[in-house]
């Protein structure tokens, strides 16, 4: 008899569907392919929307999340949440309104984990730096570090009341002089570089590492 592999769904925005590596797809569809080389590893699925933000991604990941459980009366073990860049850009200049502000960022992060919790197991991953320079993004929104700085604070405190496993990113990667070389030139998405990048701390992180063998 052949036993159900275990499902993880890997929900969020461009960063999970791989936008900006030409080489391998995404860090989302690096750690998959690692993980098919078992042939009993939990199957990825990547369910990344260009655009979206806490907002968007509380209105679908149910759906998403429920429908890929394989057999009827399935469901997938874990999500791995990877949202929020998208919210922390201000709209027409510097010092507009946030697409989502911070408080407002933090409550609806807290309702989506609880929701998700109350389904299965939950993983959080932080966000990435950006290219300043480059703002505008798409003429009309600027990005800046400060601000993914202050929002993956707030995710962090977030998960870590809710007693969830979170992957700080953004400090870390920041901090390497390389980052600069890993943006794309949009300056809003990792390139082949960056996106390896993430997928090496996500492959070397313990707790998913032990999710993934248990």
């Amino acid at each position: 008899m052949i036993s159900l592999q275990k499902q993880l769904v890997i929900i969020g925005d461009s960063s999970v569907y791989g936008w900006g590596d030409n080489e391998g797809g995404g860090w989302c569809e690096r750690l998959r392919k690692d993980w098919s080389k078992n042939q009993n590893g939990p199957v990825i699925y990547q369910l990344g929307v260009r655009g979206d933000g806490i907002e968007k991604v509380s209105s679908r990941w149910e759906k998403e999340w429920s429908s890929r459980g394989e057999t009827r009366r399935n469901k997938p073990k874990a999500i791995l949440l990877s949202v929020g860049l998208n919210d922390t850009a201000t709209i027409g200049q510097k010092n507009g309104r946030h697409q989502m502000d911070i408080d407002g960022f933090e409550y609806g992060l807290e309702r989506l984990i609880n929701e998700m919790k109350s389904q299965t197991n939950v993983f959080v991953i932080g966000l990435t730096p950006v290219n300043e320079s480059k703002m505008p993004f798409a003429g009309c929104l600027w990005y800046s570090n400060d601000f993914c700085n202050s929002y993956e604070r707030r995710m962090e405190e977030v998960c870590l009341n809710q007693n969830v496993p979170f992957l700080t990113t953004f400090r870390e990667m920041y901090s390497d002089k390389r980052s600069k070389n890993w943006i794309t030139h949009d300056g809003i998405h990792l390139n082949s570089e960056g996106h390896f990048w993430i997928f090496q701390r996500l492959k070397s992180w313990e707790i998913l590492t032990k999710w993934k063998e248990s």
